[in-house]
């Protein structure tokens, strides 16, 4: 009877276990969506005080990461999860490290934001509010594709990708001719352009999440899956 037993309570563990590492880990999500926003705003505003928050709440994410670092390493040693839970550990564990990513991107906004407040003259061009705007969408639907362990909306996620690239890449060459015939702005563009890049990278940390997502939820690796010809 015991050992009849023993199976069912070590699944019992892994759930609970799982359920509390899916819960932290949506509250590092959670996080991140705000501090992308609080640097954007920053960056609005020209508000170097906001800007100077982003670097404390990012404190908070990079603790939640070693937490979940933690978590997936005693699952591992302790309950040996296999099939749909081991799955589900592995792409928890590489979606904490890309929320960790969109933190350290936002807290880069921040910087750029801190050096572009103190030219007031410069003029953000409205094509970098619409980078932004879609950077945090699809961030957003990665996480609630992980939420909900959706993979129809993952695979959504992913497609959202490439005209996130097209646009940063002609903000950056918009900034570039820019700068280069006004060279007294070259402070600024940079910054413009090191804001586009790490809007982009966001939206690469999202379209990684809605990877994992399918990893976990179909048991489908597409990580280069286009380059390999198996998506």
């Amino acid at each position: 009877m015991l050992a009849r037993l023993m199976p069912h309570r070590q699944q019992l563990r892994v759930d609970r276990d799982l359920a509390a590492l899916r819960e932290r880990t949506l509250r590092m999500a959670a996080l991140c969506e705000a501090i992308l926003a609080k640097s954007l705003q920053a960056l609005w505003d020209r508000d170097a005080g906001l800007a100077s928050e982003v670097k404390r709440d990012d404190l908070d994410i990079d603790r939640l990461d070693v937490d979940i670092d933690d978590a997936v390493l005693r699952i591992l040693a302790l309950t040996a999860p296999v099939a749909a839970d081991l799955r589900m550990v592995v792409a928890i564990k590489s979606i904490a490290t890309n929320l960790e990513r969109v933190g350290d991107l936002a807290r880069n906004i921040a910087t750029s934001a801190v050096r572009i407040a103190s030219h007031e003259s410069f003029v953000i061009p409205d094509e970098l509010h619409v980078l932004a705007d879609q950077s945090r969408r699809v961030l957003s639907h990665a996480n609630h594709a992980f939420a909900e362990l959706d993979a129809e909306l993952a695979r959504r996620v992913l497609e959202e990708d490439d005209p996130i690239d097209a646009l940063e890449d002609r903000l950056v060459r918009e900034s570039i001719a820019r700068l280069t015939a006004v060279p007294e702005t070259t402070e600024p563009e940079l910054d413009l352009i090191f804001v586009a890049r790490d809007l982009e990278r966001v939206a690469d940390q999202a379209t990684n999440i809605a990877e994992e997502v399918v990893l976990a939820a179909e048991a489908k690796i597409l990580k280069h899956a286009s380059k390999l010809g198996t998506a």
